[in-house]
């Protein structure tokens, strides 16, 4: 029998303490001057998106990124692989989120044949070094991998072909993977035993339920940064002097 998947209602009131938690790390990001990464990676419709959204949409946009990168053009092809990576990490009290990252040359461009073998056998050397590049000098570095059943993977896909909403999701690299679920897997598991290291690890979540996927993450993510202050001092708005006025404006004529 099938676990019973979390309602809306019951993830909304767990979801608000958990974004109350986040403002107010934030605030401490940027009094200290610290930097965040934070890599979401996993399967297509592993649901990615769901949880950059959970996480950024009550925050300070100037401090909270959302790093999407496309397909590289023709000048990012002959750069340095993590040259494009790199423009995107955060500055001083900021966080960057990254919808997929570089772990792309590990998976899709070395599943889909978009890189070739000794691309990728360079990519696994090179990750761990890169990255303790940016731990030692002061970046704290999450990297989140999403799971997802292939049952729940098709069910997912199928919402997304009859929603006229969410088919701009599926795109036809998306749909020539599903016959690669257990390519995507194996490539998947020399990724994490190459990449694994003490100073950047893997944290995997089960994302067969988003809601609940979502909830652990964040609290994951949270149990690992500077605690907030339980209360923050409440902000006195003094009282308007006079009356308050209305705003005046002259009616535009028609264009």
């Amino acid at each position: 029998m099938s676990k019973k998947k979390l309602d809306g209602h019951s993830y909304d009131d767990q979801l608000r303490p958990l974004q109350v938690e986040l403002t107010g790390v934030m605030r401490l990001l940027k009094e200290r001057g610290e930097r965040v990464v934070v890599l979401l990676e996993g399967r297509d419709s592993a649901g990615k998106g769901g949880v950059i959204k959970a996480i950024s949409e009550k925050l300070n946009t100037r401090q909270c990124h959302i790093a999407a990168l496309g397909t590289p053009t023709p000048r990012e092809q002959g750069e340095w692989y993590f040259q494009r990576y790199v423009a995107n990490l955060p500055t001083a009290g900021e966080m960057t989120l990254f919808d997929r990252s570089w772990y792309n040359r590990a998976g899709v461009e070395a599943v889909m044949g978009f890189c070739t073998p000794a691309q990728t056998d360079a990519f696994l050397k090179q990750a761990p070094v890169f990255e303790k590049m940016l731990v030692e000098d002061g970046i704290r570095l999450f990297k989140y991998w999403l799971t997802v059943d292939q049952a729940e993977q098709e069910k997912r896909f199928a919402e997304r072909q009859d929603d006229p909403l969410k088919q701009w999701k599926l795109s036809p690299v998306d749909l020539q993977a599903r016959s690669k679920y257990d390519d995507y897997g194996r490539a998947r598991d020399r990724m994490l035993e190459a990449t694994h290291t003490k100073w950047a690890p893997w944290t995997l979540v089960d994302f067969n339920d988003q809601k609940a996927g979502r909830l652990k993450l964040i609290a994951n993510l949270l149990s690992h940064l500077p605690v907030a202050p339980s209360t923050e001092p409440e902000v006195e708005i003094p009282p308007l002097p006079g009356k308050p006025h209305k705003e005046k404006f002259r009616v535009l004529k028609p264009i």
